[in-house]
């Protein structure tokens, strides 16, 4: 009951269906930093304590088949319902909802491969999402909205926001050669050697998955980055006004690439993707860590014993001093 009950709980932290109905309506209200921070820090959190509960405190497999059960509904579920939406940080959202199926999948295999696998998932979607977020705050900026509905354009409006989307959005649909790709096929393999049903059903949602991440960006790409202006349905009249709209306040730069968007944004959106770039280029490595860190996570008795010693009680530490 109490493995049920901490997982329960931690799963709604990490937004795993159908826990996961409180992230789609909460990210989009707040501005876009804080979202970006929240969705690349606070669901892995969520992720962190279930592979802890299952690795430390609840060692083995009892509760391996909900947990499959679950990460394959998560995946299929919430980029279903990233197909279904109009605006950017919405559909970001239920795609940070699938891809924790990942995730999920990983962990529930019990096995040094899959855990690999999800360690160095986590880390590429930290930065990827994060960017992704951050990139939709700019094009709110540039577009004056982010719904695809009202925007158009964007790629001759602005070359460089064009790129900072389109480079970490390939990276999060697992397109070859980034490292959401190779991350993908680290899970799929892992799950090919467990060998079982529902595993094989997980190998297969997580590539439909895949497809259909890579449909909902190239939607998103197509309405508001090619098409022009006027087509869009209800274009926003700061793009109609092209790159020789004003706007006031500290930051805005005009004339230029970065066109009424703020520097500090601009540069650490851009380092962001840089380091999405990084992943790619430093997977071997970092796979390898991955590989020593779920290896150190499924051998729990070093933790045991580097945070609890020999076992012993540790004594109280006397209260001195005080008033008269």
């Amino acid at each position: 009951l109490l493995h049920v009950m901490l997982l329960v709980a931690f799963g709604i932290k990490a937004a795993v269906f159908p826990l996961s109905f409180w992230l789609p309506d909460s990210y989009p209200t707040a501005p876009a930093p804080v979202t970006a921070v929240f969705a690349g820090l606070l669901t892995k959190v969520g992720v962190y304590a279930m592979v802890r509960t299952e690795t430390l405190l609840f060692p083995g497999d009892t509760l391996n088949t909900p947990l499959m059960v679950a990460a394959l509904l998560t995946m299929v579920v919430g980029i279903l319902g990233a197909l279904a939406q109009s605006d950017i940080k919405r559909l970001l959202s239920f795609t940070l909802v699938s891809h924790i199926g990942y995730m999920v999948f990983g962990l529930a295999m019990s096995s040094a491969a899959g855990l690999a696998a999800a360690v160095f998932y986590v880390a590429h979607h930290i930065t990827i999402q994060t960017s992704l977020f951050l990139v939709t705050g700019l094009i709110e900026r540039r577009g004056g909205s982010s719904s695809v509905d009202r925007l158009g354009g964007l790629a001759k409006l602005s070359p460089l926001l064009a790129l900072l989307f389109f480079i970490p959005a390939m990276n999060l649909a697992g397109i070859p050669p980034f490292s959401g790709f190779l991350g993908k096929v680290g899970l799929m393999q892992a799950g090919v050697e467990l060998g079982t049903p529902l595993a094989y059903a997980l190998v297969i949602g997580g590539v439909l998955t895949s497809l259909l991440t890579l449909l909902a960006i190239a939607r998103v790409w197509n309405r508001a980055f090619w098409r022009r202006p006027a087509d869009a349905e209800h274009p926003d009249p700061v793009l109609l006004a092209g790159p020789a709209a004003r706007v006031s306040g500290p930051g805005a730069k005009l004339n230029s690439t970065v066109t009424l968007l703020p520097r500090t944004m601009v540069g650490s959106t851009m380092g962001l993707v840089a380091v999405g770039v990084a992943l790619t280029v430093f997977a071997g490595p970092l796979f390898e860590l991955s590989g020593h860190a779920a290896r150190d996570m499924l051998d729990r008795t070093p933790y045991i014993h580097s945070v609890l010693g020999d076992g012993s009680p540790v004594p109280a530490t006397p209260v001195t001093g005080g008033g008269r």
